[in-house]
């Protein structure tokens, strides 16, 4: 059985298109990840917080309980961790992650 591979959202797109509509007073502030040939985790991150300073708590916090990772940016957040030689407490502050996932995360992936 061939399993297909899930293609991942156009971010480049969609967070031009909400900076135009909803934000275009920031449309400078994103520019420069915008240009970029292709996003990374990190970048969708930064983009997502220079939007974000906008909405209420609330939002905020219901953004954050419904974030999902896949491997590649697991090892991309991981990796962040490892070359500004941070701790697990530090990182989960940073990525506004609860220090039990980044454990769980370096448990699963680190660990073998």
């Amino acid at each position: 059985m061939n399993k297909k591979k899930r293609e991942q959202p156009n971010y480049k797109s969609i967070y031009t298109d909400i900076i135009l509509k909803k934000f275009p007073q920031k449309k400078d502030l994103g520019n420069s990840i915008l240009k970029k040939e292709e996003l990374s985790i990190l970048d969708i991150i930064k983009i997502n917080e220079l939007i974000s300073e906008t909405t209420d708590k609330e939002n905020l916090h219901f953004n954050q309980s419904h974030r999902s990772y896949n491997k590649a940016a697991i090892f991309e957040i991981l990796e962040y961790q490892k070359k500004n030689k941070l701790n697990n407490s530090q990182l989960a502050r940073h990525f506004k992650l609860s220090r039990t996932t980044v454990a769980k995360w370096k448990k699963l992936f680190i660990s073998k």
